[in-house]
């Protein structure tokens, strides 16, 4: 049987049926800051899929970008008066330092937006042609009034779409745009920001047009799934999906997988509110399984709370389970802990099935070696 995930843009768990080789791109860092726990929740959902992916006999190519060119990174340089590339490799380097203390498995590539800039050009230069763009101002704007199923992946509403990319960066108030919704592709940069030659006029991408160009350039016009936060479901995703069909007249997606925000005290963790718990702080005093465990315990789709009990709790079930390693092992178990898996990724059933497991007598250890918990 195949897994079953659910879908954002269907709004239902449907079978996820990839070929052998499984085309994944997973949206990445911003690198101007360390990794939270919001982030690493996230990244470890989509390193369980691909284990139980692997698992099942299936080549995973998981495409993470990291986006070197955009708005924060620049605002955080500028702040600490450093070039932003020296900004972003640092942090870069520190998210991987992270990510290889939770155990996650290495990707199949990280390419940086900076790297893409030739081929960003050629992607708006295909939009462009095809009637979905215009020049305005200087810059290039996305026509969504052309793209007939804009809000397909969401399934916002228009004043919804126009208060979360409000929110979040959309310019909606901006009049040399045709309508509130319609993205930039390419704008001007600032006196201290990149800048790049194009035919429209000097300046540097917009954020969306980035990962489009990634994933086309590194895993072709039509991915099987595509994932990140949810927050990041609009405007991110509902315009890469738009700007990537209105260029290639292909199917972009074919499963949109997103993960549940984490919050603290109340409110979703965000640089912003300052309410973060940082994975490189806590991996100092805590074992980084237990971090892991910690984050796994929820379901990627439903949000939760980070609590100070979260790391005391996750490190004594990681004793039981070191503890169980000299036990028998279970083919019962490993089958339970898969069929929990294909079931929308349920890790906190998974979970409750080895601690039952060990209770009886047997061995956690290649269970939990599915999760990513090496114990």
């Amino acid at each position: 049987m195949p897994i079953s995930l659910f879908d954002t843009a269907r709004q239902a768990v449907v079978p996820f049926e990839p070929g052998p080789r499984v085309s994944m791109y997973t949206c990445g860092i911003t690198p101007y800051d360390a990794t939270h726990i919001g982030h690493a929740a996230t990244f470890m959902a989509y390193d369980v899929l691909q284990r139980r992916l692997i698992d099942m006999g299936h080549e995973v190519r998981c495409v993470r970008n990291v986006t070197d060119v955009d708005d924060p990174l620049f605002a955080k340089a500028r702040q600490l008066g450093v070039h932003y590339l020296d900004l972003a490799a640092g942090e870069e380097a520190r998210f991987e330092r992270d990510m290889e203390a939770l155990n996650a498995l290495p990707v199949y590539s990280t390419p940086r937006a900076s790297s893409a800039i030739p081929d960003i050009r050629g992607f708006i230069g295909m939009v462009l042609e095809r009637g979905f763009a215009y020049v305005s101002g200087g810059s290039v704007y996305f026509d969504v009034s052309k793209f007939d199923s804009f809000g397909s992946v969401s399934h916002y509403t228009r004043e919804q779409m126009i208060e979360y990319a409000r929110e979040r960066g959309g310019d909606v108030d901006n009049p040399n745009k045709r309508d509130p919704l319609d993205f930039v592709l390419w704008h001007p940069s600032a006196s201290d920001e990149p800048s790049w030659e194009a035919v429209w006029g000097a300046g540097r991408p917009g954020w969306h047009i980035e990962c489009s160009a990634l994933a086309l350039r590194e895993l072709g016009e039509t991915i099987d799934l595509h994932g990140g936060g949810s927050d990041l479901i609009f405007p991110h995703h509902e315009c890469e999906r738009a700007q990537s069909e209105a260029a290639t007249g292909a199917p972009f997606v074919k499963h949109w997988m997103h993960v549940a925000m984490v919050f603290m005290d109340g409110a979703k963790m965000s640089k912003s509110l300052g309410n973060l718990v940082f994975v490189d702080a806590l991996r100092k005093e805590w074992d980084p399984r237990a971090i892991r465990m910690a984050i796994l315990k929820h379901h990627y789709r439903f949000e939760w709370e980070w609590t100070n009990d979260q790391m005391p709790a996750a490190l004594d079930r990681m004793n039981m389970w070191t503890n169980s390693i000299h036990s028998p092992e279970s083919d019962v178990l490993l089958n339970e802990v898969r069929e929990r898996l294909d079931n929308d990724l349920d890790t906190p059933s998974a979970m409750l099935a080895i601690d039952r497991a060990v209770s009886q007598g047997f061995s956690a250890q290649v269970a939990a070696n599915l999760l990513g918990i090496a114990i």
